[in-house]
């Protein structure tokens, strides 16, 4: 399993590191290292055949799935389809979720857990242009 590795910390900001994620193993939740108060984030991998070893369902969060690598299968209840690299699957509250990865390589991918409903702004409705000297 990958480990969590915090490179940097300031007032205003977090930046931790689950490694490379090719050969990444295993799940890894970040929202304790980086202090996140709006979302969870977790990092996953299944190996070819494997699956998540139950179904879950949550009362107040949806979450939402992006496959970073391989292929696979996704239950949401009874609905059962596939997923694959670059696939984003949004699951809503109060239903069953599972995964399977179906490919010879392994399935990675990132899961976003937010409370339902609550965003309000975002991009550019919750952004504003700012001045400030780039120092990159």
């Amino acid at each position: 399993m990958n480990e969590l590795t915090i490179k940097e910390k300031g007032e205003k900001f977090s930046h931790v590191t689950v490694g490379r994620l090719v050969g990444f193993e295993g799940k890894q939740f970040v929202k304790d290292a980086t202090g996140a108060t709006s979302c969870e984030i977790s990092f996953g991998n299944l190996p070819s055949g494997a699956a998540v070893p139950f179904f879950h369902s949550h009362k107040h969060n949806e979450e939402n799935y992006i496959i970073l690598s391989g292929a696979g299968r996704f239950q949401v209840n009874d609905d059962v389809f596939d997923v694959a690299e670059g696939s984003v699957i949004r699951v809503a509250t109060n239903c069953d979720r599972n995964l399977k990865c179906t490919s010879a390589e392994p399935m990675t991918y990132i899961c976003i857990q937010a409370k339902e409903g609550s965003l309000e702004g975002y991009t550019m409705t919750d952004a504003e242009i700012t001045e400030r000297e780039n120092r990159l």
